[in-house]
């Protein structure tokens, strides 16, 4: 079995991938390919979308394909993250784990830490 980070680097590949084929679409129907802010400004919307769905898993907007359309987008969000990552050239999977072991740490009590 493959480590996180190798886990994390295929989906990133998966995502760039279609994101090559959208790249692809976008310049044969608009004749110029999304800029990052416009890919960000897609998140936004799928967010959106995302909020809307959660409400329905808390009984406010219920819909028939709920945990489908939850599913869906989830990944769509998760697709612009890693997508975004890439464009800037993050490690999505160092930052992640630096940034778990941050609030970890922030939030064990003094007397739970090692060598307390």
């Amino acid at each position: 079995m493959t480590g996180d980070g190798d886990d994390l680097a295929a989906l990133q590949r998966r995502a760039v991938a279609v994101r090559e084929l959208y790249a692809r679409a976008e310049a044969a129907r608009y004749g110029r390919t999304w800029t990052t802010e416009e890919i960000m400004l897609g998140f936004v919307g799928d967010v959106g979308d995302l909020a809307k769905l959660v409400q329905g898993k808390a009984g406010v907007r219920p819909r028939a394909d709920l945990d489908d359309a939850l599913a869906h987008e989830l990944a769509d969000c998760l697709w612009s993250v890693l997508v975004l990552a890439d464009a800037y050239g993050v490690d999505l999977s160092a930052a992640f784990s630096r940034t778990m072991d941050e609030l970890t740490a922030h939030l064990t009590p003094d007397e739970d830490r090692p060598g307390s």
